[in-house]
Parts: C-alpha cells; structure tokens; sequence
C-alpha cells in the first residue's frame, strides 16, 4: 500500500498543479518584484521575504503559457530547490489535498503543453480531477539555477 502524501494545489490557467507540501516554505501574496537586467524571460526579479532575497520565476511564463494579468488571487509559493529557495508566481494557491502515491501516473509526453520533464507525474482525482505533479528540480535546470544563485544576496 502506498504512502499518502501532502500536496499544494495551484492553478496556472484552466489547469491544476501540484507540489509536495515538504517542498514548499510558505505561500506569499503578490509583492512588488525588483526587476533584475539580463536574466530569462520568465525570471521575474527578486524579492525581500523577511530579509531574506529570493529569485521569483512566473511559471506561466516557464511553461510558455500566455502570462496573464495578476489578481486578488495569484501568490507566490516559495519552495526549497537543490538548497535554495524560488519564489513561483501562480494563478492562484488554495487547496491542501491527501494523495497516494497510487494514484500518480507517469505523464505522458506533454500535457497542455508543458514537456514530461518538468513534471512527476499525472495524478487522478475523485472521477473528473487531474492535477499535473510539478518535477521542481527540472523546472528550473542547471543553467539557470546558476542564473538564479547569482542573483540571491
């Protein structure tokens, strides 16, 4: 019998995601972002969480999803990658859920257009619910994570 696990559930569009509860730090409202020069598209600049400066990335705009225009509802979840904390811009956070690891199946090679590797898995929910598992360590890849490091103070 598989372990249940804790997930956060976020939406980006029309789609549901998730993210292991022990992966993430806390879930922010939206603040003002320092815009940093020369970074990706998607990284969206840094912020100042009680003294400590993490790098914000707009997963819309990592995934090539249309960004959309911010509301009352998108956070900022802040979650631990390879040792360092990212802030994720999403559509809005607001949903703790139980899984079991039984239910997540392998993705398929894309879903809604996001590529297999940034993700864990494909999990069913009740009848009608999926919630597509974030990979968080391929979301952000070497490349950038050395991007990122640079701009942590």
């Amino acid at each position: 019998m598989a372990e249940d696990i804790k997930v956060i559930v976020f939406k980006l569009g029309t789609e549901e995601y998730g993210i292991e509860v022990d992966k993430v730090q806390t879930i922010e409202r939206m603040m003002p972002i320092t815009r940093v020069p020369k970074t990706y598209s998607f990284i969206k600049g840094v912020i100042n969480l009680r003294g400590v400066v993490i790098p914000v990335i707009d997963l819309r705009g990592r995934f090539g999803i249309e960004e959309a225009e911010h509301t009352d509802q998108t956070r900022i979840i802040i979650v631990a990658v390879n040792e360092m904390e990212v802030g994720f811009i999403v559509d809005s956070a607001n949903d703790v859920i139980d899984l079991n690891q039984d239910a997540i199946d392998t993705p398929p090679d894309v879903v809604g257009g996001i590529k297999a590797k940034y993700l864990d898995g494909v999990a069913k929910i009740g009848e009608d619910r999926l919630l597509i598992m974030l990979n968080l360590s391929e979301v952000l890849n070497k490349n950038e994570i050395v991007q990122l490091e640079s701009l942590e103070g």
